[in-house]
């Protein structure tokens, strides 16, 4: 899943179909229609209330250090296998007692077939200026991005996306990444390919959030912007 998940392309046109028939209905009352923009605040403020409400269901065992993981159940040679095989290079001399870990997403890029990789620059705000990219319609593409996990095991790590167009929800997708170790080497993630919608209803300006996320609801990078779908590459 990248920008749009399964469904998502059929939303998105159906969404603004919808609109435009909206707007042919009010016209015929003889009012005429005037819908603005919703704000982006607004619009991530509520679905970020959803993924509140989603994780104070949960109920988590308590967090320990990377030292006390590898201490406990020392004794137990399927267990220290297990987690040999998930820590994999890190140097257990040198683990730290640092509670909480830490994820740092090094880079994003978009990959279509026949093109160069576009490379998104990630703001340290997260909020990047303007339009951030433009997709062709109808054509494949995945996102692709590295990050690097330090301190502690991640566990549960996943990619959370939601798409706004004219201010209607059109897609909202969640990618499991799953459980990693700490590695000075990135990790390296690819989403599995999409199609951009198209069609005129299917072009235009689009806003979304994405965001990285573990278990316990921890973000590590949260993502606004705002990209077109055009009938060519920008």
């Amino acid at each position: 899943m990248g920008f749009f998940g399964k469904g998502g392309p059929a939303q998105a046109a159906a969404a603004e179909g919808g609109d435009n028939k909206d707007n042919e209905e009010e016209k015929s009352d003889g009012e005429p229609l005037s819908r603005q923009m919703s704000e982006s605040s607004t619009v991530y403020a509520t679905d970020q209330e959803e993924d509140d409400e989603f994780a104070s269901k949960l109920q988590l065992g308590p967090q320990t250090t990377l030292k006390e993981q590898l201490e406990k159940d020392k004794d137990d040679e399927s267990l220290r296998r297990w987690k040999e095989q998930l820590l994999g290079n890190v140097d257990v001399n040198n683990v730290t007692e640092v509670l909480e870990p830490e994820v740092k997403i090094i880079s994003l890029s978009i990959v279509s077939p026949g093109r160069e990789d576009i490379v998104l620059p990630i703001p340290e705000n997260g909020n990047p200026k303007g339009l951030w990219f433009t997709l062709k319609e109808g054509s494949p593409y995945r996102l692709k991005f590295t990050f690097v996990v330090s301190n502690n095991i991640v566990s549960g790590f996943k990619y959370t996306n939601t798409v706004w167009k004219t201010g209607v929800k059109v897609d909202s997708a969640k990618e499991m990444l799953g459980t990693f170790s700490p590695q000075a080497e990135p990790y390296t993630h690819e989403m599995p390919e999409e199609t951009t919608p198209s069609g005129l209803f299917a072009r235009g300006q689009y806003s979304a959030k994405s965001r990285f996320v573990d278990d316990d609801n921890k973000c590590y990078l949260e993502i606004n912007y705002t990209f077109d779908i055009k009938k060519d590459w920008a």
